[in-house]
């Protein structure tokens, strides 16, 4: 059996996809794990949705504020350099407060993201 080999990745190889006027992705993933560096403008909305996959939300620049729970009552804002911890299936939207680079990791990968049935995403931004 042949040892496995390493795959180096540069973000700017990597498409951006535009998903709205507001929201722009880079994907990286393999079997059991994904990374997305998400670019948001002040003002971008992550409209209400949940997912069995755990995410890690880390704000490399920029703030995001989370609403969390199914009613959305818990309040949470994301500045750079933090990062949020979002179990599987807790519901939960977002706004960008400014322009923000967000970079999630998601376990297991985000399948809508992958094949494109994430319509939550696209669309107006607002």
């Amino acid at each position: 059996m042949s040892e496995p080999k390493a795959t180096h990745h540069r973000w700017d190889d990597m498409p951006k996809e535009e998903m709205n006027p507001l929201l722009r992705r880079r994907l990286i993933w393999t079997e059991r794990q994904m990374l997305a560096m998400v670019y948001l403008d002040k003002g971008a909305i992550v409209p209400k949705h949940q997912h069995e996959n755990e995410q890690l939300a880390y704000i490399i620049e920029g703030k995001l504020r989370f609403f969390l729970g199914e009613d959305g009552s818990e309040v949470v804002d994301v500045a750079g350099g933090d990062v949020l911890e979002i179990p599987s299936n807790l519901w939960h939207r977002a706004e960008a407060l400014e322009d923000t680079i967000d970079l999630d990791v998601f376990v297991p990968p985000r399948q809508d993201w992958i094949d494109g049935t994430d319509d939550y995403l696209r669309g107006g931004g607002r």
